[in-house]
């Protein structure tokens, strides 16, 4: 556990927070978006490089590889070069790769410059989430973690919807475009008011670093690619698997065993980190796998456009920055534990309201399902980002915060994958539990469906059809099922959580702190 010298030191004296706070907001929606908006562009995509269905899914593959690989860098190279010099410059390279994205002219091109893309934004979110906490009092951490979490959770529902308005009324070029003014405010207000902070000479460890980067680069892999090999029907999958096994189990070894280990691992002592970040990867998987399903189920099986579906999920995004506005007044008022239980309720309740979908519904159930999901959504990250820091000491932030993005993006990457695997496997299932009732001798088919005994072919494709509709609505209705029992899962752990020490036992402030505290209020 930190001692409480570390944990109680002062926040960070910057010359204007509020444009600090809207610069580094600036840098996380554009990198936390890009995860998402290009998804609606790849059919476009790959008409224009000329790539087939197949590859170009390596546009999306090569970024997440990439930025989970860098991820846990963070930590080492902000203590190396400083926060504010790493900052500016993963917002500079992403915003340069951005603009090769823009320009690329074929697939290999494209790859490249996403896996720099990757490699530059896999560093913004955390350093952020850092720079947020080493610049606001601990008391103020709630109200800091809700704008930060704006950024983290509207993003990615934003997404796809700025994607296909931009891919359909411009070009899918100006997906990656979009990016490059964004990023020039951003670098241009990170230099004007984000201080300089102290430079730490770790070394680092290769060998840490190699093990770790192959686990995690094997395990992104298996998710992404394992739909596609038909998961352990195929060797590349069992290769993956036991590269991700061993790669984690040498690196944990060797990170108890060297002096100065690439990840320092007492982060995993502090007992609400580690539940936080189980609980991260749940809402993750959550989060991100009803973003994934929803597209398609409104496109594909109810018929909505491009931009009607973006405008059905848009309510989800505005529900959580508003429910985060609430946290973030409620902040240091409400157990963050209370807070997060009704977050959760409200999660789950959603989830299982919306294993009642069916095809003859209009779109109100999306909506208000979706905002009732992002408004819990608010009330469960603010908190929870919160406890996860509030005993880390403050020498351990930069590595506790690349950890907590990871575990988020391992949810993500886990979430898809599951729901993915369930859909199509249930998709089968269903369909032919529903042809087996479609029979010579069913008395329904005999009434209704007569066409089936003379065995017309183009009333037996019109049939099949409809049975093929009906095993999918199905089969998103088990992936809504699963979604809404992890949610349910992960309620007991909030119970687990150590809540915040009562004001009557924090020690009176000294005449340094209480000077401290005025030159904070001054800059603000």
């Amino acid at each position: 556990m930190a001692n409480t010298a570390q944990i109680s030191a002062p926040a960070l004296v910057v010359k204007n927070k509020a444009l600090l706070t809207i610069a580094i907001m600036l840098g996380t929606i554009m990198q936390v978006l890009d995860t998402t908006i290009a998804n609606v562009a790849l059919p476009h995509m790959a008409s224009s490089l000329g790539a087939a269905q197949n590859e170009i899914t390596w546009v999306l593959t090569s970024y997440i590889v990439a930025a989970a690989i860098a991820t846990p860098l963070t930590g080492w190279m902000s203590d190396r070069l400083g926060q504010r010099r790493l900052f500016v410059m993963a917002v500079i390279g992403f915003t340069i790769a951005s603009a090769l994205c823009g320009i690329a002219t074929s697939l290999p091109e494209m790859v490249l410059f996403r896996v720099l893309q990757g490699i530059c934004g896999a560093m913004i979110a955390p350093l952020a989430q850092t720079v947020i906490l080493n610049i606001n009092p601990k008391e103020k951490l709630g109200q800091a973690m809700a704008i930060y979490g704006m950024g983290i959770m509207v993003a990615p529902i934003v997404g796809p919807t700025l994607g296909g308005w931009l891919t359909e009324s411009f070009d899918w070029r100006w997906v990656f475009l979009v990016n490059v003014p964004v990023g020039i405010a951003c670098v241009a207000m990170l230099l004007l008011y984000m201080p300089t902070t102290e430079i730490r000479h770790r070394r680092f460890d290769f060998f840490g670093f190699g093990t770790f980067a192959l686990a995690i680069g094997a395990l992104q892999l298996m998710l992404d690619r394992g739909a596609e090999n038909s998961w352990f029907s195929s060797p590349e999958t069992w290769i993956e698997l036991g590269l991700v096994i061993s790669g984690l189990w040498v690196f944990i070894v060797h990170s108890l065993t060297t002096e100065n280990p690439f990840i320092d691992l007492r982060i995993f002592k502090d007992f609400n980190f580690v539940l936080a970040s189980l609980f991260m990867i749940a809402v993750g998987i959550t989060l991100f796998s009803g973003l994934a399903l929803l597209p398609p189920l409104l496109q594909n099986l109810m018929g909505y456009s491009v931009i009607f579906t973006g405008m059905l999920m848009a309510p989800r995004g505005l529900a959580t920055m508003l429910s985060m506005m609430i946290v973030g007044r409620l902040s240091g008022k409400v157990d963050p534990r209370i807070l997060m239980l009704f977050g959760a309720v409200l999660m789950t309740y959603s989830l299982w309201e919306m294993t009642a979908f069916n095809l003859q519904m209009d779109y109100w159930p999306i909506v208000w399902t979706g905002a009732l999901q992002g408004f819990g959504m608010g009330f469960v990250f603010v908190p929870l980002s919160s406890m996860a820091f509030t005993t880390i000491a403050t020498h351990l932030r930069a590595d506790a915060t690349s950890m907590f993005s990871l575990v988020r993006n391992l949810g993500q990457g886990i979430g898809i994958s599951v729901v993915s695997a369930v859909l199509a496997n249930m998709m089968q299932v269903n369909h032919a539990e529903l042809a087996e009732r479609l029979t010579p001798t069913s008395q329904a088919v005999a009434q209704q469906m007569p066409g089936l005994l003379t065995g017309n072919p183009q009333i037996l494709a019109i049939i099949n059809g409809l049975v093929q509709q009906q095993a999918a609505i199905l089969a998103y209705l088990d992936d809504f099922w699963l979604m809404a029992i992890l949610s349910a899962a992960c309620v007991p752990l909030i119970f687990l959580l150590r809540g915040p020490k009562k004001a009557a036992s924090a020690k009176p402030k000294t005449e340094e702190e209480k000077a401290l505290e005025r030159a904070h209020a001054m800059s603000e």
